[in-house]
């Protein structure tokens, strides 16, 4: 059964980051719905909709930037009261507004991440999770990684809350307390775990998750474990999860699955007879969606996807249906309701018209005065610099509070950029100087349309190469400024973190012995590989395993004080590792004792995982080039009958062989460069 949504706009507030809006429960079922909505101003603001305009019930002061809001109140009643976070302090505020709670949490960090049930707080700050009962400590814990959000799940089936965190390292820790004595049980997942949402299915006992590449998955937790339910896959690669609910929007009665990505899509997820999840509705914002939940907002018995952007938009997507009627001549008549909407719309426009004429006259003025100071406008960038799995490159996505103007890109290291088909912007490359000190090998400057707000881009580095990429942001604002985002290229950049590897395949090892502390190699490790955190683990050892997203081959890096162990079936990560580490101590003038255990078989294995890529990017370009010659010949003899099947199949697939190869330049090249680095690297 599929659904249709009527897109509605309600309001505008700040920029916005991630669980900063919920829906008041309703005074009756299907009843309209308060909104409360928190930004990175500081302002926390509450509105209900009133003979079909929004209108605001409160709002409070700008302060500093609210990173969470989560609704609470005592068990069994409504959860009307709401909590919001504001760097290291919770505040709590009535539905009509008024504070009643200001707690400081005393981390060093600002809370990242706020579960509120009964008289129960847990917050969470990069690396540490508290509770707090009735504002006393509780018991705490350290994460081994980032924590991106958490989560609390209760049933009668647990004789306890379970608090749920998702980690940046691909694991959801279970938390259990027991008196003064805490441990945990941790669930793999495939992807990086960016939102976690207490489900409303058959149990109390679930959760949904998105992750970073935008799978969504349903895990069911249990006293002493866990397990996986399902899962949606990533396939048309739409964007990274940043926000779920569940709410029966079909009208089937079973709870769907509401999903909002950062790049703008909006998704309904419904349930079919075997219970697995299957779309039902899509939509696209032009922004990403920070926040999203179901309800009843707009009007009463209408239900609704009500959705929040990046810039503060809050948008919904009703059940209501769009009236309009034909009258003579085929002109569509509108509602009363509608005209005085637009009438109001008309006379707002005029207004805030006339007020940026006299703001732009006043700047001219003052600019013009001897006495006049500088002043920079100040805009917000939210940035994301990622490694796709599927085609071992990185996407970099910068979204702007204001158009974007034009983007400039420079890079001290090689790297390819790749297209993106839906990135509408024109690209032009300066001539570099890579030979001079500190030369540029990349220069390349994107021109954006009017109204873009949001680029994202695709570059493929070469392991073993590593410096900065730099992007120059420079958004259509008066006077002109510009802001940097600075992104590190490391040494085994096209590595991501696993949870096992292969202890069957033939290793290299690579050992290293020196005066150095536990934090100290650490750093050296942050510094090659990504996905490791920056805050030194806890404990005497630590092991990471890695799967390099190019080739498929495999690192294993065990270290402590004094002592580093790499294993790899890959002898130039093993020779990459041996050089850079070898670099980063003697900065810091450490001698270091280096000793290698060489397999001669892994270099036959390394090469057999190149050969089938390297056959096929052959077989595809030269498929390309016969392309011309075949079509050519087609018009020629008026027909391409003649040809024998396998030309036949090229000139048929002829579209999707050109597509595929546009998205690999230099793939090629690229394989070649790894087999020679093998060889290279045996000698």
């Amino acid at each position: 059964m599929e659904i249709h949504l009527n897109r509605v706009d309600y309001i505008q507030v700040g920029v916005t980051s991630q669980k900063t809006m919920r829906l008041l429960p309703s005074s009756g079922k299907k009843a309209t719905q308060k909104v409360a909505i928190a930004d990175n101003d500081g302002v926390l603001s509450c509105f209900g909709m009133k003979k079909g305009e929004a209108v605001y019930l409160f709002k409070t002061l700008p302060g500093r930037k609210i990173s969470r809001l989560d609704l609470g109140g005592a068990v069994g009643t409504p959860q009307e009261k709401i909590f919001v976070c504001c760097g290291s302090m919770v505040r709590g505020f009535t539905k009509k507004g008024k504070p009643f709670l200001a707690f400081e949490a005393n981390l060093t960090e600002s809370i990242n991440a706020m579960h509120v049930s009964g008289a129960d707080l847990f917050v969470c700050a990069s690396y540490i999770y508290n509770h707090y009962c009735d504002c006393k400590d509780q018991d705490y814990f350290l994460s081994g990684d980032k924590i991106n959000d958490i989560t609390c799940v209760s049933s009668e089936n647990l004789t306890r809350v379970v608090p749920v965190l998702a980690c940046q390292d691909r694991v959801l820790r279970v938390l259990q307390v027991y008196q003064i004595y805490q441990s945990f049980f941790s669930f793999e997942i495939a992807g990086p775990p960016l939102y976690l949402n207490m489900s409303h299915f058959s149990t109390g006992e679930e959760i949904v998750y998105g992750t970073t590449d935008g799978k969504v998955g349903l895990v069911q937790i249990g006293e002493q474990s866990a397990t996986a339910k399902w899962e949606i896959d990533n396939v048309k690669k739409k964007g990274g999860i940043l926000c779920i609910d569940t709410y029966d929007i079909i009208g089937d009665g079973v709870n769907d699955v509401l999903v909002g990505r950062d790049n703008g899509t909006v998704e309904v997820y419904g349930f079919d007879s075997s219970g697995e999840p299957t779309l039902r509705f899509e939509h696209v914002l032009s922004e990403s969606v920070t926040s999203i939940q179901g309800g009843c907002v707009g009007k009463d018995t209408y239900d609704e996807v009500l959705t929040v952007t990046y810039t503060g938009w809050v948008t919904g997507l009703t059940t209501e249906p769009q009236k309009a009627e034909v009258g003579p001549g085929n002109e569509i008549k509108m509602s009363k309701e509608t005209q005085s909407k637009l009438e109001t719309l008309r006379a707002e426009l005029e207004q805030l018209q006339v007020r940026v004429l006299q703001g732009r006259e006043q700047y001219q003025q003052t600019s013009q005065s001897s006495s006049a100071l500088s002043g920079v406008p100040i805009f917000s960038i939210n940035d994301k610099f990622t490694l796709c799995q599927d085609d071992a490159s990185y996407s970099l996505t910068l979204e702007v509070q204001t158009a974007i103007d034009n983007l400039l890109l420079q890079s001290d290291v090689p790297i390819d950029l790749l297209d993106v088909d839906k990135n509408s912007a024109v690209v032009s490359f300066s001539e570099c100087d890579s030979e001079q000190p500190n030369g540029n090998f990349l220069l390349a400057t994107y021109r954006c349309q009017a109204n873009t707000t949001r680029l994202e881009l695709k570059v493929r580095s070469i392991e073993g190469q590593y410096g900065t990429l730099q992007a120059y942001v420079t958004p259509r604002l008066q006077p002109k400024t510009c802001q940097v985002r600075r992104y590190q290229i490391k040494p085994l950049s096209l590595h991501q973190r696993t949870h096992s590897i292969d202890q069957d395949r033939p290793m290299n090892r690579l050992s290293l012995v020196g005066q150095f502390s536990f934090a100290e190699i650490h750093s050296w490790v942050v510094f090659c590989l990504p996905e490791v955190p920056e805050k030194t683990p806890a404990g005497e050892t630590i092991t990471f395993c890695f799967c390099n997203t190019f080739l498929g081959t495999q690192l294993e890096a065990t270290y402590c004080k004094g002592e580093g162990h790499f294993k790899s079936d890959n002898i130039s990560t093993i020779s990459i590792l041996s050089d850079v580490l070898s670099k980063e101590a003697t900065k810091k003038k450490i001698n270091l004792n280096i000793s290698y255990d060489i397999n001669d078989d892994s270099v036959n294995h390394t090469l057999k995982m190149i050969h089938p890529k390297l056959e096929y990017q052959l077989l595809l370009a030269r498929k390309v080039q016969l392309i011309d010659a075949l079509k050519e010949l087609q018009v020629h003899e008026g027909n391409a009958d003649f040809l024998i099947p396998e030309y036949r199949n090229i000139l048929d697939e002829s579209a999707n062989l050109l597509e595929e190869y546009k998205k690999q330049p230099a793939h090629l090249e690229r394989l070649y460069g790894a087999f020679l680095t093998v060889i290279l690297g045996l000698h």
